[in-house]
């Protein structure tokens, strides 16, 4: 079970990790870009942001383990029998940081029996929060105002739709896709925010048509399934698999 004392306390570490980030926002000289492994960037505003959260999450709940997509995870043999973990992306949107664009995000996410029950997401450079607890609904705190509850809803058959899509990440499948479905209107959005934007009903849906991880996705994912006036909404997406990598989905149709 989340407590309100747990999600509060979460909320603040998402809030210090992000108030971190935007040190190096208008300095990139200081965030220290510079390329992974896997040729994707990493600065140091994600590094302080991880530190941040490690740390913090060990200190709020130190029987449960973290992976984060800065630290190197545990083994499948090792994470294969986890019940509960948290999931966690410093920063999102590492490329749009970059470009200094507002869209990129801290996450934090609650994974328990394969589903998040937990889930923060942060866009610092917009003083923007969503987040969502399992049974507890939706929510939204923009600026100082206080918290709002947001709702999706699914499309009525044949109705034109609005589709928000990667900033950093087109792909011939999605162009394909678009062909086969009733479209209003393409936004683009950054990070974890695509996730937000279906949950609080600014866009229908949300097609990714390539891989991403699971930390990704996790924290928006679970904004998204507690939108529902009903229940939750469904979603596609499972967690701890062995690679920790989701193939292709579609939020907000179902």
């Amino acid at each position: 079970m989340v407590t309100a004392e747990l999600r509060s306390a979460v909320v603040g570490l998402a809030r210090e990790a992000g108030r971190a980030t935007m040190t190096y926002y208008d300095d990139l000289a200081a965030a220290e870009v510079r390329e992974k492994a896997d040729r994707s960037p990493v600065t140091l505003a994600d590094e302080v942001a991880h530190g941040i959260l490690m740390d913090g999450l060990r200190r709020l709940d130190p029987a449960t383990p973290v992976v984060s997509e800065e630290a190197a995870a545990a083994s499948f043999e090792t994470r294969r029998g986890w019940r509960r973990f948290w999931l966690v992306d410093p920063l999102d949107g590492t490329k749009e940081f970059i470009k200094r664009r507002a869209e990129f995000t801290v996450n934090v996410a609650l994974i328990e029996n394969g589903e998040p029950v937990l889930g923060v997401v942060l866009a610092p450079a917009l003083d923007l929060l969503y987040w969502a607890v399992k049974g507890g609904g939706a929510w939204r705190e923009d600026g100082g105002r206080p918290a709002e509850r947001i709702y999706s809803s699914m499309p009525a058959p044949g109705t034109p739709l609005t589709v928000v899509e990667s900033l950093s990440h087109p792909s011939p499948e999605l162009e394909e896709y678009l062909q086969t479905i009733p479209v209003a209107r393409r936004v683009k959005a950054g990070s974890s925010l695509k996730f937000c934007w279906v949950a609080e009903g600014r866009a229908d849906l949300y097609p990714r048509l390539g891989p991403t991880m699971e930390w990704d996705v996790a924290a928006g994912d679970c904004v998204y399934r507690q939108s529902g006036r009903n229940g939750e909404r469904p979603s596609p997406l499972t967690y701890n698999k062995p690679d920790l990598r989701n193939s292709s989905f579609i939020i907000g149709l179902a």
